[in-house]
């Protein structure tokens, strides 16, 4: 593995954890900081990735976006269980172009587009039904158009400088390989370390 990109190897374990049965491999652990410095994950999904870096789409009005825009730097970490396996990513962030975005909204399907549309994400609710009445006025407002992707709704990019295979092993003799560099344009350096 030691001699093989990073990208590449990724791309492989992916790829196995897409064919293995998993519900969602597109799953990752995404974590962000605030001004302050308090770290915060949830998960999301995974939308493309290549050497360019690792695609998600948010609100960018939600608590992940806005610290993403203050302080963007990020982790991510995908975990396959059946195989045993998960690569951690850390690096910069940045936005996704509008082309790509807009793209990729139109590809969803018409509910979750009016969705994104109706949910103020990381606000306070005053009642449970809060979301279903501005998901009415929002299908309302669009009836049978077409629904455009929302301003504040875009994607991120994590560009990485670092990534982390573990592979686990029997008595904990587990495999730990990362691939580093000091900047985008410079060669990954390789190293083992104890797990």
């Amino acid at each position: 593995m030691e001699d093989r990109d990073p990208h590449d190897v990724f791309d492989e374990w992916y790829a196995e954890a897409a064919a293995c049965g998993m519900r969602e491999p597109t799953a990752m652990a995404l974590a962000t900081a605030d001004a302050d410095g308090q770290p915060s994950s949830r998960m999301v999904l995974l939308k493309a990735h290549g050497p360019e870096g690792f695609v998600f789409y948010t609100n960018c009005e939600s608590r992940k976006g806005r610290e993403l825009l203050a302080n963007p730097k990020a982790a991510l970490c995908f975990h396959w269980p059946p195989l045993e396996r998960q690569v951690r990513i850390q690096g910069r962030v940045e936005r996704v172009g509008d082309a790509d975005a807009d793209a990729y909204f139109a590809s969803r399907a018409r509910d979750s587009r009016i969705g994104a549309w109706a949910s103020p994400q990381s606000r306070p609710m005053e009642t449970a039904y809060d979301l279903e009445k501005n998901v009415a006025r929002m299908a309302l407002r669009f009836h049978v158009g077409t629904v455009p992707r929302p301003p504040h709704w875009s994607g991120f990019r994590v560009v990485p400088h670092l990534i982390e295979f573990w592979r686990g092993r029997p008595f904990r003799l587990h495999e730990r390989i990362v691939f580093s560099r000091e900047r985008e344009t410079a060669p990954w350096t390789v190293e083992r370390l104890f797990p």
